[in-house]
């Protein structure tokens, strides 16, 4: 069987399937017969005896790698065997009389929305260590077994409906050759820690898993979209043969990875990397780039069931700091909504999350939690050179708001002779069309600003970038976005600020060639996207980048553009 799919990482990969399906608890009937209460009785506390044994075994794995993780697992067994709460189900199935499953649906939520109404924000997160306690039993109830993508126990290609952030985060990436699933886009956060770990990544295959099963053989050709399930033996040499070519190529591009970023014509570029967590192998980049052009600080928040505080988060934050040393990291503050949830915020359901309450706008409604983030960024900033950047900003006012709230955190730490940097830069996410017109003014207000390509893609093509039925109306390469980027640089460097490109476009070749062409000098990227980078500008001068950008500034369709920048890009890496 062969599909198409969208390659949203490149690379070949060979290997048996494993089916990534998390549970979701489906209630059956409330009611249940007076006769069938002892049995529920039963069933309920066996579920809750599983349900402890899981989690002192977690508490006993995370206890040497994480003991800040073992300690959110000791909550949750507190909660589990909370007596106030086991007698209100057990009276539940013993009065009413009502299903075990459905008892616990019933009281766990009930304690869920008493904590998300509470006016602190730390108790409002809260909610979510009772609706994962209350997962573990309906789970177990269900006679389901438990499924995380940290625990892939051989190779595997890694199938699914979906993947959230905080599946991925929980990745074990030794064991994943490949990722294919039925949704999501090539901006989508599942195809940006793809590329970040270099696995190789098919997305927006509809369908796909009606037609699956663990331990089917597969290849995941992410090269030219391809999937094959049950290939004959002749094409298994064949895609083997593809994929030691491509490691060959690949091998070769890498050795440009500590090469100094240095055009043909001696003009140095700023190459930075992308990062989302301070662990050893993101770190690794601190030895061949020049900073952090993108701390990707949500997927912090994503590691736990509790939001992280603000001593933890000040640990990180001086961790990358330390890694850096005197080149500057760029924190960007909390981006989640969208596509990215976290389960220790209760956020709300919403018709069209990118267009809701996201990154910024969520900030101004949970200040506590913003504040928190602040207070940590300013007290590490002593340790390095950190910048802060807002993201989602809309508007003058959205900037002065949030330097509003940066403000009163300086004036608290300063009243608790806590030291910081006082000149510590920031800056802006250039996303939503509306601030990239207003530029000039916003570059009034800021110390800097970086280009998040990814959002303002879809904001300005009107298009769900993770919706694989208007996938061919996401155009990164449309005239239209060239020529707002070029404008939006244009008005930067008329004030002497300072701007430059992190989203998925400051990590391809042709783009980033066009965009020095504009004056862009800085780009941040995932680090397997820097070896490349770099070898394009070995052979690229500052007069060939200006007449490329020349060219495609007068071009008029995304095919045109697409074709310029890909020519180019092929010139210049062969």
């Amino acid at each position: 069987m062969v599909f198409q799919g969208l390659p949203v990482s490149r690379g070949i990969a060979l290997g048996r399937v494993f089916v990534y399906a998390p549970f979701k608890a489906r209630m059956g009937e409330r009611s249940i017969g007076g006769e069938d209460r002892a049995a529920h009785n039963i069933r309920f506390n066996e579920a809750v005896k599983q349900a402890v044994a899981e989690l002192r075994e977690l508490q006993k794995k995370m206890a040497a790698a994480d003991p800040g993780k073992a300690g959110i697992f000791e909550a949750h067994e507190d909660i589990l065997t909370d007596v106030a709460i086991i007698e209100e189900i057990l009276t539940l199935i013993n009065e009413e009389p009502c299903a075990g499953d459905y008892a616990v649906e019933t009281v766990y939520s009930k304690y869920e929305k008493l904590f998300a109404d509470m006016d602190d924000d730390i108790m409002q997160e809260r909610c979510a260590d009772f609706r994962d306690v209350k997962n573990r039993i309906l789970r177990i109830w269900a006679g389901a077994e438990q499924q995380s993508l940290a625990d892939l126990e051989e190779p595997a290609l890694i199938f699914a409906h979906d993947l959230l952030p905080s599946d991925t985060a929980a990745l074990d990436r030794k064991n994943a050759l490949a990722i294919v699933t039925e949704t999501g886009g090539s901006t989508s956060h599942s195809a940006i820690i793809a590329r970040s770990y270099e696995i190789p990544a098919l997305l927006g295959i509809t369908g796909v898993m009606a037609q699956v099963t663990n331990g089917m053989f597969g290849v995941v050709d992410a090269l030219e979209g391809k999937l094959i399930l049950n290939p004959g033996e002749g094409e298994r040499k064949k895609y083997e043969q593809k994929r030691a070519e491509y490691g060959r190529i690949l091998e070769e591009t890498r050795r440009f990875r500590s090469v100094e970023p240095v055009m043909a014509d001696d003009t140095a570029i700023g190459v930075y990397c992308n990062i989302g967590s301070v662990n050893d192998e993101e770190l690794e980049a601190a030895a061949w780039t020049g900073g952090v052009g993108l701390f990707r600080s949500e997927f912090l928040f994503m590691q736990g069931k509790t939001l992280p505080s603000e001593n933890e988060q000040f640990r990180v934050y001086t961790k990358a700091l330390e890694a850096y040393g005197s080149r500057q990291v760029i924190l960007r503050t909390l981006d989640i909504g969208g596509d990215k949830t976290v389960e220790s915020m209760d956020l709300p359901k919403e018709e069209n999350p990118f267009l809701g309450c996201r990154a910024l706008r969520l900030c101004f409604q949970r200040t506590g939690i913003f504040k928190t983030q602040l207070r940590a960024a300013l007290r590490s900033s002593v340790h390095g050179n950190l910048a802060l950047m807002f993201p989602m900003v809309g508007s003058l006012e959205d900037i002065r708001r949030a330097k509003h709230y940066l403000e009163e955190c300086r004036q608290e730490l300063e009243s608790e002779n806590i030291p910081f940097n006082k000149n510590m830069p920031v800056g802006i996410m250039i996303e939503i069309p509306a601030i990239a017109v207003m530029a000039e003014a916003a570059a009034k207000e800021v110390d800097f600003a970086s280009v998040g390509t990814n959002d303002l893609c879809q904001y300005l093509m009107a298009v769900d970038r993770l919706n694989p039925h208007v996938a061919s109306y996401y155009q990164s390469c449309h005239p239209a976005m060239f020529r707002l980027i070029n404008q939006t640089a244009a008005a930067f460097e008329r004030e002497g600020k300072s701007l430059s490109i992190c989203g998925e476009m400051g990590g391809d070749p042709g783009a980033v060639a066009a965009f020095i062409g504009m004056g862009i000098k800085k780009f941040s990227m995932t680090a397997a996207n820097v070896p490349g980078v770099k070898r394009m500008l070995t052979r690229l001068t500052l007069a060939d980048a200006r007449k490329l950008a020349a060219r495609v500034l007068r071009l008029t369709t995304a095919l045109q553009i697409e074709d310029v920048l890909k020519t180019a890009a092929e010139k210049l890496l062969a």
